[in-house]
């Protein structure tokens, strides 16, 4: 046998003694056992063997019953360097007569190998091994992974606390396990979750990920509340984290937080609850709405003075200046003059360059790396903002518009500054109408002819097929639907409307509840891709919940509903209200369920993206470059010389992020505004046109 002769301290001796002593007694129990009945078969054991054997002679051993594993190295080197080596490897003689091969430690010896490979230990490193003979391998190697019992995942968290308590600190505790301090404060933070949760979790009764996200407050009770009082299918871990967090802003969702920076939020002494397990880019979130709002109006007071110097009426800075409240508003139309000179062969050049750069990243054959593809994308943005800029230079206004207008600064959905230029209040849109009628002069026949040719030039205006209509209604009809499921108080009030309209008003009509409790669920006949729209996706995770909870016999339903909160009962009644809304348009003017609309708050910003299969491949030429003109106006030149298919493909690249929505999609309040800024409009000048329909604004 090849061993290592070294010297060991006394502690050291002792903790050897103890293990062979408990080796030998295992040992003798197996042998009287049988020697007490010989039916039973056991190989021959000989004394257990403890010994020091240089780390070089240790190699894995192929009857090692465990294949599996060996995960965590790394982080089992670190534990082995600060706490040192805690239990031995279990050996066998290997049959050159140079080496034992570990049967049990395969993970430790890996471990010490990396070590040595590191040059933090030596390659003849004493080993503590335990020697068996060549026959137990196996049994050895098997009864240690079978008889050993891992410390409860509760149990491990409260160690974890407990060496907290004790005063260490997080980065030394890290260093112990070889994990990071960030992984230390995550087991901290499920510590703390109330204990009645605890208990659950253990019980397998709440899970991990459901820990994590109640684990965002400290307060138990309130974890308690938003598990045990929610409905099961509402105990998601985004529904609970959404819950916990209903009252502060989410600085990866919210754009006005985008625009001011976390730091600067920060900086100003904003309060900040952080979601230790979530990625960077979220799980931040902020506490104070009203100091956000101020650092986002102090942010773009520099630019509403730059817009003030333009020569605007009234300049205003609204962080969160919504659609329906810019429809509040009437717009003046500005035409655009044709480029100078200077300014057409700039434009020429930006746009072969954006061209070029396009081409590029269109190459299959091209090869680009992540960074290289990053930094084109951040080119072709920069040229389209300084085509931006010089087509907002080209947009003027009839003589005595602007000093009467004036400009909202505001924040757009990617967290970008947008300037929205040409505003009227109903008072000045008709002074400026008035003045205009002086001006121009003429007889009432003259102005009722020029009402005339505006509405025909309306009609004319080139909108969307009944098809389309129908397909982005269906969108609309299913993000509907899961909003009046979201809210039980508008579902409850949606009925009773119909069954008053009904009963009491004997009226019939008027509303888009359905309560035959038909469920309007065949929205693909309409659009193809609504299946898998966000909304679709989670109106039918929803209802199947509901459908494995709930008693399929009508006479166990009844009472089953009889016995449930009056909170689940609402939930459940708010679903299937949401399955029967139908507002199936025909055409883009309609919008049907517009007050029911309104009281759920639909925006359709989170459950609908343009695309060019959704929406660009369905239009003509004309309406395509129309919605271009509103997010990306300086993109229209380069675009309108590309066939249909490529200004559908760029539509959609360009729509990104931008926030733009068809007609169809607009807030109900818009619509109505729309409409009424549409009659008042029956004179408008040469010169000055009123448009409410389109939000055709530009950049700073």
């Amino acid at each position: 046998m090849n061993t290592v002769t070294v010297t060991v301290t006394d502690s050291e001796v002792h903790a050897l003694h103890a293990v062979a002593a408990a080796a030998a007694v295992a040992a003798a129990s197996s042998t009287s056992t049988s020697a007490a009945s010989e039916a039973i078969t056991v190989p021959v054991v000989t004394p257990y063997e403890l010994h020091l054997i240089a780390l070089s002679k240790l190699r894995p051993s192929n009857r090692n019953v465990r294949k599996s594993g060996g995960t965590a190295i790394p982080e089992l080197a670190a534990s082995i360097v600060r706490v040192g080596l805690l239990q031995n490897l279990t050996v066998i003689a290997s049959p050159d007569g140079e080496h034992f091969e570990v049967v049990a430690g395969k993970r430790r010896l890996a471990a010490l190998k990396l070590l040595a490979k590191r040059r933090k230990l030596g390659k003849d490193h004493p080993v503590p091994c335990l020697l068996v003979p060549d026959a137990s391998a196996r049994t050895v190697s098997l009864t240690e992974n079978v008889h050993r019992e891992s410390m409860s995942p509760v149990d491990e968290l409260f160690a974890w606390k407990a060496l907290a308590a004790e005063g260490r600190a997080i980065e030394d505790i890290a260093a112990d396990f070889g994990v990071t301090p960030l992984v230390v404060k995550r087991r901290l933070k499920l510590a703390n979750v109330s204990p009645r949760l605890l208990a659950d979790y253990q019980q397998g009764a709440v899970s991990l990920e459901q820990l994590m996200a109640l684990a965002i407050t400290d307060d138990h009770k309130a974890q308690e509340a938003a598990f045990y009082e929610a409905p099961q299918w509402q105990r998601s871990a985004e529904s609970l984290r959404d819950h916990l967090t209903c009252e502060e802003i989410d600085a990866s969702r919210d754009a006005v937080a985008r625009f001011v920076g976390v730091e600067a939020y920060e900086a100003a002494g904003g309060g900040i609850r952080r979601d230790l397990f979530s990625d960077e880019q979220n799980g931040v979130f902020l506490t104070d709405a009203g100091l956000l709002d101020a650092l986002a109006r102090d942010k773009l007071s520099a630019v509403a003075e730059s817009v003030r110097a333009e020569g605007w009426g009234w300049v205003e800075a609204a962080p969160r200046a919504t659609a329906a409240e810019l429809h509040g508003f009437q717009r003046v139309r500005p035409t655009r003059r044709e480029p100078g000179k200077a300014e057409a062969k700039r434009i020429a050049k930006l746009e072969a360059e954006q061209s070029r750069i396009q081409d590029k990243l269109d190459d299959e054959d091209a090869d680009l790396s992540d960074d290289g593809v990053q930094a084109l994308h951040e080119e072709l943005d920069r040229l389209g903002d300084e085509l931006d800029a010089i087509e907002q230079t080209l947009m003027v206004y009839a003589p005595g518009v602007v000093p009467v207008a004036g400009a909202v600064v505001s924040v757009d959905h990617m967290g970008a500054v947008v300037v929205h230029r040409g505003l009227l209040r109903e008072e000045q849109a008709k002074a400026l109408r008035a003045r205009e009628r002086q001006e121009v002069g003429g007889t009432a026949s003259e102005g009722a002819s020029n009402g005339e040719d505006a509405a025909d030039a309306e009609l004319a205006k080139p909108g969307i097929s009944e098809k389309l209509a129908k397909r982005l209604s269906a969108h609309r009809t299913a993000a509907l639907q899961a909003e009046v499921a979201r809210h039980p108080h508008v579902a409850l009030a949606a009925v009773v409307h119909q069954l008053a309209h009904r009963i009491i008003l004997e009226g019939y009509g008027g509303t888009p509840i359905n309560i035959t409790a038909s469920a309007q669920d065949r929205l693909a006949q309409y659009a193809p891709d609504v299946d898998e729209a966000p909304a679709a996706v989670g109106m039918r995770e929803v209802r199947e919940a509901w459908a494995a909870r709930l008693p399929s016999d009508p006479q166990a339903l009844f009472p089953e509903l009889l016995a449930m909160p009056q909170s689940e009962l609402l939930s459940l009644l708010a679903v299937c209200v949401g399955y029967t809304v139908s507002a199936i348009a025909s055409q883009e003017s309609e919008v049907p369920a517009a007050a029911l609309a309104q009281a759920v708050g639909l925006d359709m910003h989170g459950w609908w993206t343009p695309t060019a299969a959704g929406y660009f491949d369905h239009v003509s030429k004309a309406k395509a470059l129309e919605a271009v003109q509103v997010f990306a106006p300086g993109e229209v030149h380069r675009l309108s010389r590309l066939k249909k298919a490529q200004i559908a493909s760029e539509a959609e690249r360009l729509a990104a992020g931008s926030g733009w929505l068809p007609v169809i999609f607009r807030q109900p309040e818009a619509v109505a505004v729309a409409e009424q800024a549409g009659s008042d409009a029956d004179a408008d000048a040469e010169g000055v046109e009123l448009d409410a329909d389109e939000e055709a604004h530009a950049t700073a």
